[in-house]
């Protein structure tokens, strides 16, 4: 075994490791020691082809169809050098005030995460896309939610010189996306920290990190070479993912008790919804993202977004098989698309887990509150696409494959309630969150406000694990501000030691 040590240890380089790894690099001109471990690869400019399924297979965990133990929803999650940022669409949203006063954490105040948050709207380049750049499946859903009175905006994205490619949940082709493998990432290394990719940390123990560094065939090959490595540090930051860092905390058989650990797992459980139009509009090319509405956030519980999603994710989205799904998806050209979020409660029984070999399983239940939301999207969103001058609308709750534009009136009667059945709607998510959540109590919390996990003070977390419950919006932003909290804590207890 091949034996290492620094300072810090940071496992995984996303929105949370990115942000601690940039943060903390000026201290390696003191001589602090700091290595990034990362799973995925560092992929190059040439390997963003664009090809759907190549792409997923080389970008995302098992293809982006990672399942929940009983099979009702698939999550897409990547690993790779920058996390999820590199499929990420590059919405940057600031958390609510609201939100943050009913996440409820002693020590945790909004104004501070929107401090934090403006310097990465800052550093990620974030702005609104020019006109230009918004294509008619965007403009279709801005236009009818405006004349049907419900409140839309555009997103803020974090983009420089987007070419309009719509590739960015497969990468985007154009170097244009300000992910930490654009921004953060480049900058720490500068300073002189150290990203080992294709390592992936099998548990920690204290203080030493246990890992394998492979070689994948994709990418650049890792800093290190392919083998069992015995990483010593003085402190670690897990910043794995809502997934994986539970997971990793599980195999590592931590020195302290953590009944909170897993639980509270929350991922605004999601669908696509689509609809056809009579004629061609534009819907691949330019940024896929554009608008969101939250107008029913507060009354319904779900929010829509804009989205274009590729064939193979389109198809396995619309309910149902035979003439009638292949008559849809062979017209990709006049399809207008709509993404529901489903704000989900944090329930201390849907959680991660591991299986008898380690690998991360997720508990989850769709209850019934969440499945009424998803429900009364469907309605919302097929009056939107009528409004916008639909042709016809898939309904995955509907009584028949499509809505007819001559049938908007008869919506209640032709989408109902018990249609929507778990298994015959296709349901994902990619917004993971929860499962090391922050607080002071230590039954239903796993770290203190500042990412501590209780009992262990060489030990932090630095991801969307940290969320006590959803963030009720897309979660980039908010993560690197928690993020940014996390490695002011380190600095200052490095300092002490």
């Amino acid at each position: 075994m091949i034996e290492k040590e620094f300072d810090i240890v940071i496992i995984g380089s996303g929105a949370g490791g990115g942000a601690v790894a940039k943060e903390l690099s000026p201290l390696c001109k003191e001589g602090v020691k700091i290595a990034v471990l990362e799973w995925g690869p560092k992929f190059k400019e040439t390997d963003f082809t664009g090809q759907e399924l190549e792409m997923a297979n080389k970008l995302y965990f098992d293809g982006g169809g990672f399942l929940t133990r009983d099979k009702s929803m698939t999550f897409a999650f990547a690993k790779a050098y920058g996390g999820s940022t590199v499929v990420y669409t590059g919405t940057s949203l600031t958390i609510p005030r609201e939100t943050v006063s009913r996440w409820g954490v002693p020590g945790l105040e909004w104004e501070d995460i929107k401090r934090r948050s403006q310097k990465y709207l800052q550093e990620n380049n974030v702005h609104l896309l020019e006109e230009d750049h918004l294509n008619d499946n965007n403009k279709l859903f801005y236009r009818a939610c405006r004349n049907l009175n419900y409140k839309v905006e555009q997103f803020p994205i974090n983009v420089r010189d987007c070419q309009g490619s719509g590739m960015c949940n497969l990468g985007c082709p154009n170097a244009a996306k300000q992910g930490t493998h654009r921004v953060q990432l480049p900058a720490a290394e500068k300073n002189g920290v150290i990203v080992v990719t294709n390592c992936k940390v099998n548990r920690i123990q204290d203080r030493v990190c246990y890992a394998t560094v492979s070689n994948p065939g994709v990418g650049y090959p890792s800093v290190w070479e392919p083998g069992e490595y015995r990483v010593k540090a003085k402190m670690v930051v897990a910043a794995a993912g809502a997934v994986n860092t539970p997971a990793l905390l599980f195999r590592s058989h931590l020195p302290t008790r953590l009944p909170a650990l897993g639980r509270y797992f929350t991922c605004h459980p999601a669908f696509i919804l689509v609809a056809q139009h009579s004629k061609p509009i534009t819907n691949y090319w330019g940024h896929p993202k554009s608008y969101y509405c939250d107008h029913f956030v507060e009354s319904k519980k779900f929010l829509l977004e804009t989205c274009m999603y590729f064939p193979f994710t389109t198809a396995k989205n619309l309910a149902g098989f035979g003439q009638e799904h292949s008559r849809m998806v062979s017209r990709m050209d006049t399809l207008q698309m709509i993404l529901v979020l489903a704000l989900d409660p944090a329930l201390p029984e849907n959680r991660v887990t591991i299986d008898r070999e380690g690998n991360p399983v997720v508990e989850y239940r769709l209850t019934e509150p969440v499945l009424d939301s998803l429900f009364e999207s469907i309605k919302v969103c097929a009056r939107i696409f009528f409004a916008a001058g639909a042709e016809r609308v898939h309904a995955p709750a509907g009584k028949k494959f499509f809505v007819e534009s001559s049938e908007q009136d008869n919506l209640d009667e032709l989408i109902v309630r018990e249609e929507l059945k778990v298994g015959k709607v296709s349901i994902t998510t990619a917004h993971l969150m929860g499962g090391c959540r922050m607080g002071e109590d230590l039954a239903t919390s796993v770290t203190d406000v500042w990412g501590q996990v209780h009992g262990v003070p060489w030990l932090f977390v630095a991801d969307a694990s940290l969320f006590p419950q959803c963030a009720e919006i897309n979660p980039y932003i908010t993560i690197m501000a928690l993020a940014d909290r996390v490695a002011e804590r380190v600095k200052s207890r490095l300092a002490s030691l």
